[in-house]
Parts: C-alpha cells; sequence; structure tokens
C-alpha cells in the first residue's frame, strides 16, 4: 500500500519526547492479523484521532494500550509514572452516591488526605502536653498532610467538579441527585467528568460524543483543547475530530498510516495516497498478467524451461499491492417516493408535556410544511425524543398537536436497533416484513445499506451496534412514507454509513425531522433548527452552523448592555461583554487561521505542480534528447492530467481567496 507506516518526526518541527511508544504490535482475529507489526510514538501534547472502518481494530488498540488486553506479538513502552485514562464505549456504573460525590471520587488520594488531615487535627486537640515528641510529630504530620493536599489541588477540588459536571450538561440541583436516577449516557457523563478531573498524562477516549448534546460536545472540545496531557480519541463525528485533533492515525488492512494533520486534512491524504495506491496496484496486475501469459504460453516448451521456472519464482516473490475496500462508499439508496400530503403536516398550539409535576416542555406552538427538514437540538432532557414520541406515536400531552390530510409516518427511534429480533438473520429480518413489489429489492435494499453476501445470513445477535443501526434504517425503506422521523439516527454509525444515510436524507422529498448531535451531519441537511431548552421550544431559521453562530455572536441587546453598563461605569458587566466580544474574535480569528492554511496548501499544491510542469516542458523543447521519454502515451497523458490538476487548483486557490475576504469582512463587522 501506498503511505508511510509511523513516519518519522519532521526535522523542521521540535521533536517531543515520546510518552508512549507501540513497538511491532501484531493481534491475529478471526483467521487474519487485525493489525501486523505496527509501530507509532504518542508525544506529550499529541491530539490523536484515531480512524478506520468499523472492525478495523481502534477500541482493541486502545484496550491494549491500557493494558485490558494482551497482544500475539510486540509491546507497549512507556514511563512507570504515566497515568493513563480510559473511557471506554460502554460501561457499567454501580455507584449509590449522589452525582457530586461519584464525581469526587476522581480525587481519591486528595480525599484520604482530606480524611488524615481530619484524623491528625482531632488527634491533636486531644494532647495537653504541647512540648511531647509525640505531639510534635503530629505537628509535623499535619503539616506535611496539608502541603500535599494542597499540592495536589485540594481547595480547588470542589471548584473544579462543579466547572466540569456543569460544561457536560449538568445543572446544581442534579449535583445532589443519586447518580442511579440517571440514564445509562448521563453516567457515561460522570465516568468522563472523573477522567477529565484526574488530569492523566493520557487521555483515551473512545466514541466520547456518543451521549453529550451539542453544548457538551463544544465544551468538551474547548476543554481538551487546553488539557495539559496527550489525547487518543475514536469518533465518528467529523466536526469533533476537526475541533479537538491535530494528527490522524489511519488503521487500514492491519496496517497503520501516519498524518500530522485533522481529520479533514487526512481525507485529503488519503484521496490522493490512494489514487498512487490504485496506479501501482493496475501497473501490478498488467505486471502479473504479463507474468502468468508468459508462463502459459511457454510452459510446456523446453527450450523455455529455465525461463518458466525464473517467471515462475518471481511471480511468488512480488509482494501484492493492495488496496482499500472503499468501492461501497459509491453506494447510494433512494427512500421511496413519499405519497402526497396536505400543506400542513404536523401542527402544534398550546402543546405542554408534564411527568406528574415535572415539566418537560410547555406553550409550544408551530406548524410543519410539506418537504420541511427540521432539526431538533438542545441539552439531554429538554424534551426532544419526547416531541418526537408525542408527534410519531401520540405520546400522552396537553394542548394540540395534530397531524395533516394523509400524513404517513416513518419513525426511527434511539432504541430502534434494540427492538430487532436476535435470532432473526439479517434477510429474515427484511423479508419477514417486505410485502408485495418490494419483496424481489430485499436484497438490493441490504446491499445499500453494505450488507452483502454472507453478511445477509449473519444473525442479528452478533452484529456490532453500527451494523444494528444500518438494518434498523433500511427497514424504514419497506414502506413509502411522507414524514421521517428520525431520533439520533447516526449513533453507532461511522463515517461512510452517515454519509450514505446523510446523501439519501437530501434527496428525500417528504418531510424531515431529524433529532441528532452530530454537527457535520446536520450541516445542510436542514432549514429550520427547534431549540428545547428551559422548558420552551424556539424556532431558528437556517441549519445548525447558522444556530451556533447566532447562539456564540452577542445579540443586540447584549451590546446595548455594555453601553449602558458603560455609561453606568458598572465594570462587571463591562468585563462581561468584553469577554463575550474576545470569544467573538477568537471565533473568527479560528475561521480567518483555517481558511489561511487551506490557501497555503493550495498555493504549495500549485507550485508543486508548475515545476513538475516546467520540466516536462523542457522535455517537449527537446525531443531529440528525450525520444524514449517522449514515444511513452504515459508521459502525454500525465502532462495532460497536471494541466487540469493546476486548472482545478487554480480555481481553489480563487474561491479560497473569495472565502477569505468574506471571513475577514464578518469579522470587521462583528468588531
Amino acid at each position: 500500500m501506498i503511505g508511510h507506516k509511523v513516519i518519522p518526526l519532521q526535522a523542521s518541527l521540535p521533536v517531543l519526547p515520546s510518552m508512549l511508544s507501540v513497538n511491532n504490535l501484531s493481534v491475529y482475529f478471526t483467521g487474519k492479523y487485525l493489525f501486523n507489526e505496527v509501530s507509532f510514538l504518542i508525544t506529550e501534547r499529541d491530539r490523536i484521532g484515531l480512524v478506520g472502518k468499523n472492525g478495523a481494530g481502534k477500541t482493541t488498540l486502545l484496550r491494549i494500550i491500557t493494558g485490558e488486553q494482551q497482544p500475539e506479538k510486540g509491546s507497549i513502552s512507556q514511563p512507570s509514572d504515566l497515568k493513563t485514562g480510559y473511557l471506554p464505549q460502554e460501561i457499567v456504573t454501580t455507584g449509590k452516591g449522589t452525582v457530586l460525590e461519584e464525581t469526587l471520587k476522581a480525587f481519591d488520594e486528595v480525599l484520604k488526605l482530606k480524611a488524615e488531615a481530619e484524623r491528625l487535627s482531632l488527634e491533636i486537640a486531644g494532647y495537653v502536653d504541647y512540648d511531647s515528641p509525640e505531639y510534635m510529630k503530629l505537628i509535623e504530620r499535619l503539616h506535611e498532610t496539608n502541603d500535599r493536599f494542597e499540592l495536589l489541588g485540594g481547595h480547588e477540588m470542589g471548584g473544579e467538579t462543579e466547572k466540569v459536571l456543569l460544561g457536560l450538561g449538568f445543572t446544581a440541583p442534579d449535583f445532589d441527585r443519586k447518580l442511579s436516577e440517571f440514564s445509562g449516557g448521563w453516567r457515561m457523563r460522570v465516568e468522563l467528568a472523573k477522567l477529565l478531573l484526574q488530569k492523566p498524562g493520557l487521555l483515551l477516549l473512545d466514541e466520547p460524543t456518543n451521549h453529550l448534546d451539542i453544548e457538551s460536545i463544544q465544551w468538551l472540545e474547548e476543554y481538551l483543547l487546553t488539557f495539559r496531557g496527550a489525547v487518543v480519541v475514536v469518533s465518528h463525528d467529523r466536526a469533533f475530530l476537526d475541533n479537538v485533533t491535530n494528527r490522524t492515525i489511519d488503521i487500514t488492512l492491519g496496517r497503520i498510516y501516519d498524518y500530522k494533520t485533522s481529520y479533514s486534512g487526512y481525507v485529503e491524504k488519503r484521496e490522493s495516497l490512494r489514487e498512487q495506491q490504485q496506479s501501482a496496484f493496475n501497473n501490478q496486475q498488467k505486471q502479473l498478467a504479463d507474468i502468468e501469459k508468459f508462463i502459459e504460453r511457454f510452459r510446456y516448451k523446453a527450450t523455455k524451461a529455465r525461463q518458466v521456472q525464473s517467471k515462475m519464482k518471481l511471480l511468488d516473490k512480488i509482494d501484492r499491492v493492495e488496496v482499500e475496500d472503499i468501492d461501497k462508499s459509491a453506494i447510494h439508496f433512494r427512500f421511496p417516493p413519499a405519497p402526497a400530503s396536505g400543506k400542513i403536516v404536523v401542527e402544534a398550539a398550546g402543546l405542554a408535556k408534564y411527568y406528574g409535576t415535572h415539566k418537560v416542555f410547555s406553550e409550544v406552538d408551530f406548524a410543519l410544511e410539506r418537504n420541511d427538514f427540521v432539526a431538533f437540538v438542545g441539552k439531554n432532557g429538554e424534551g426532544k425524543t419526547t416531541l418526537a414520541k408525542i408527534i410519531a406515536e401520540g405520546l400522552e400531552h396537553t394542548g394540540k398537536c395534530q397531524l395533516g390530510h394523509n400524513v404517513k409516518i416513518g419513525y426511527y427511534a434511539q432504541n430502534q436497533a434494540d427492538l430487532l429480533n436476535p435470532d432473526r438473520t439479517v434477510f429474515e429480518t427484511i423479508d419477514d416484513v417486505a410485502v408485495g413489489d418490494i419483496r424481489p429489492k430485499v436484497r438490493a435494499i441490504l446491499g445499500s445499506f453494505l450488507f452483502g453476501g454472507e453478511d445477509t445470513e449473519k444473525k442479528v445477535k452478533v452484529l456490532s451496534g453500527g451494523e444494528k443501526s444500518r438494518l434498523a434504517l433500511a427497514k424504514l425503506l419497506l414502506s413509502p412514507v411522507n414524514l421521517l422521523i428520525l431520533d439520533e439516527p447516526t449513533n453507532h454509525l461511522d463515517m461512510m454509513s452517515k454519509d450514505i444515510l446523510k446523501n439519501a436524507l437530501l434527496m428525500f422529498d417528504g418531510t424531515l425531522i431529524v433529532v441528532s448531535h452530530d454537527r457535520d451531519f446536520l450541516q445542510g441537511l436542514t432549514q429550520k433548527v427547534f431549540e428545547f431548552s428551559g422548558g420552551k421550544v424556539r424556532q431558528h431559521l437556517g441549519d445548525v452552523y447558522d444556530f451556533l453562530e447566532k447562539k456564540k455572536l452577542s445579540t443586540l441587546d447584549q451590546l446595548n448592555a455594555a453601553a449602558a453598563a458603560r455609561q453606568a461605569g458598572n465594570t462587571e458587566e463591562v468585563s462581561s461583554v468584553n469577554k463575550l466580544n474576545y470569544e467573538k474574535r477568537k471565533l473568527s480569528e479560528k475561521e480567518i487561521r483555517k481558511v489561511n492554511s487551506r490557501i497555503e496548501k493550495a498555493e504549495t499544491e500549485i507550485h508543486r505542480i508548475e515545476s513538475e510542469l516546467a520540466k516536462m516542458n523542457n522535455i517537449l523543447a527537446a525531443p531529440d534528447e528525450h525520444g524514449d521519454t517522449l514515444s511513452n502515451d504515459t508521459f502525454y497523458k500525465r502532462y495532460e492530467d497536471l494541466k487540469l490538476q493546476l486548472a482545478e487548483e487554480m480555481d481553489r486557490w480563487e474561491l479560497l481567496h473569495s472565502e477569505m475576504e468574506e471571513v475577514k469582512a464578518r469579522a470587521e463587522k462583528g468588531n
């Protein structure tokens, strides 16, 4: 495969000390190597995104680093004092205390020191002989304990804990509630909070955003940017990876490919490398075919026996070029045409939902029209799923929520994958409910969702979480609907599956409601956002990034408040508004840096192409000296390809400069 297996640090970059070394690691699984003799270093400030197809071995690699699993071959080298924190995808929590009590367990040593200090203080209080050696020893031990307590941040323990819990979406009243009262997703947040508060030197996170809402994800991004240790994260959230990581390690075909860039940069480089890989594969296939043709032609000719033997040995020795199987990325599917519905699809007036005395939301008014695409966003627990269930299943409520004429609903619930019969095969799951004209298309539908060949005969119970989610989504194709309601459809889906689903939804000709925290998935998909917050549902026009920009930028009211604060000399309010303006300026600067980086990349590529074309022009200018080169058709094909690439790169460069002007204009307008 074309690429680089553990590339060394470039000479122009400062060499950071490695904190962990993966050495010639091999893991054998189900008859083949999951990865074979892979090696790489993790340095103390790395932000690594670990990527690869489902089943490539990402979680296995994390478990080996933590020591939970042993490889067939190879080793992990790390300092004896390196503290590693690991958040797995799923975890069983058994804590019986409150949210705050369970989170404070992160400070195990600090709490022991606190208890020891309290014990020593009580013992000292009982002494009357202040000159005795025992008394002086107790005083000395108390001083040492208090010094250690302070060194480990004991005095900041409470404030740090509250800050992290609030950032991860808990409210102050939640602190005193029993952890057992919360769902599994919220318990995972407590485990994440504990890991962050322990401040390990190496933080390993396996799908940390699965149980977080958009606001909590953004808070975690900001937290990780200032985190002092190294971070390795497995995630299918493209926006999260781009905002957090500066290095991408791709596990493909049992090998490791190391890219010094975030996910989007990696995708561009990977595509370029794969083109080279495909070219090398095609050339090798031609070479192999020529050798095999020679062997077949002269196999039984005694005069050619030696050459045939030589060719056969050569055939055995050639290392086969492998190409990553990504042909499935071209697979697409379409939802069946949506039956005609009335103009108004869903209408609500004075809608409210209570569980006992607890209000989820109230006074909700809206009208969804045919072909509206709407995103439900907000913190977990604010009622997104509840409203989806009211519309889809008629969940008990007060007020009005009415479907329009001829509305047919397709509903994908968060637990939809868990409702599949574990003892049926993939094919039977779809075939059991397929009727009429859809029956002959069952295998085509399954193929669209990446279930091909033997995969269709697998029992549901052996499928991964992502495979179950894809199968549950496939069932939505079995009957035409004009209102799709999808509740967190991207959980457990890999990048490719999410792209396939998003492309299908963009072609859907009905009405869509989607509950999601995946910003990249939502971007460009919906044109309305329903924000769930504080028992209210507010409507915003635009997609999710339009909504987030409005949330982050200061409003006109805040600007007026700043002016009033200055006139009144209220420094505290001025400071608050200045902070908002600083955050706003920081966002603009980040956007400018991002576009500028892309411009620099385009200029580098233009320079590379122009240099290669200049060399080829020199060859064309002296045909007598380069007859052999010019007689090769590949030279001219390469020449034409480079000219096309140069034109495309110049167009990209111009578009980026236009984008830069727009970004700077927005920044100046904002200031």
